[in-house]
């Protein structure tokens, strides 16, 4: 019996006690299916089909779900570490809680996806598509977020610290009191993103542009800010104590209250 077969009849446990081997899920028609809590550990899920799947606590560690489609599946609380995806597609699932750490996500699509309190720390996530999803509390420590799309996202209370956003688009994103300590925001696009208290004291948000971004009461003390766009931005009693400017624009900002002490003005 194949793997995929014993999953659809529902002999996964007796095939997986028979088999060492990483289970060979390639191109299987999975769709809809109750895999909660199952061992998929090492899978091949190249091509398969899990849309609308159950796999709440399900153990994927390692699994490869590259140009998988995950549309809709239930993966909250799953052990995610280290898997592979490149041109996935996984529009509207729930990652809720699931362990991403040092996973590899390349060019998929997570748009209206929850991934609330998910952890990615480490994890490699290029030019992947997060529109409008749902990323609170999450943990992207030291995640290389390079040229993501994170569009209206909500990243509230996200811990960002030393992640690399370096040419992320962020445009209208949710991120107050987020945890950017110094985090890569170099050329990345945040026009009318919601920065309120986030801190960032040593981020780099060089020659990004923040064109109507609120970052009133946020802490970028130290922060490099050279060359960035902050057109209409709010920067109401931030600290920016320290940071640097140079070349920045001031005059259509709010710095009411804002601590330029010791900045890089010009």
């Amino acid at each position: 019996m194949s793997a995929a077969a014993a999953l659809r009849r529902g002999n996964w446990l007796d095939w997986r006690s028979q088999h060492s081997e990483a289970p060979d899920l390639s191109e299987a028609p999975l769709a809809g299916l109750d895999l909660r809590g199952l061992d998929l550990r090492g899978a091949n899920l190249r091509r398969a089909n899990l849309a609308l799947a159950q796999l709440t606590g399900a153990n994927l560690k390692e699994a490869n779900l590259s140009n998988a489609c995950l549309d809709g599946a239930d993966f909250s609380g799953a052990d995610l570490r280290s898997i592979e995806m490149i041109d996935g597609q996984a529009i509207g699932t729930n990652y809720r809680g699931s362990n991403l750490a040092q996973a590899h996500l390349m060019a998929s699509n997570f748009t209206d996806g929850d991934l609330r309190d998910v952890d990615l720390a480490e994890a490699q996530v290029i030019a992947s598509n997060f529109t409008a999803a749902n990323l609170r509390g999450a943990d992207l420590a030291r995640a290389i977020l390079h040229r993501s799309n994170f569009c209206y996202a909500q990243l509230i209370n996200a811990n960002l610290a030393a992640a690399d956003l370096s040419y992320a688009v962020l445009v209208a994103v949710e991120m107050g009191s987020a945890h950017l300590y110094q985090a890569n925001l170099t050329k990345a696009r945040l026009g009318r993103a919601h920065l309120v208290g986030c801190y960032g004291v040593g981020a780099n948000f060089q020659g990004a542009d923040l064109t109507n971004a609120d970052l009133s009461w946020a802490q970028l003390n130290k922060a490099n800010l050279r060359g960035a766009t902050l057109h209409g931005a709010n920067l109401r009693g931030a600290n920016l104590a320290g940071a640097d400017l140079g070349g920045v624009d001031l005059a259509t900002a709010n710095l009411a209250g804002a601590n330029l002490r010791g900045a890089i003005l010009g």
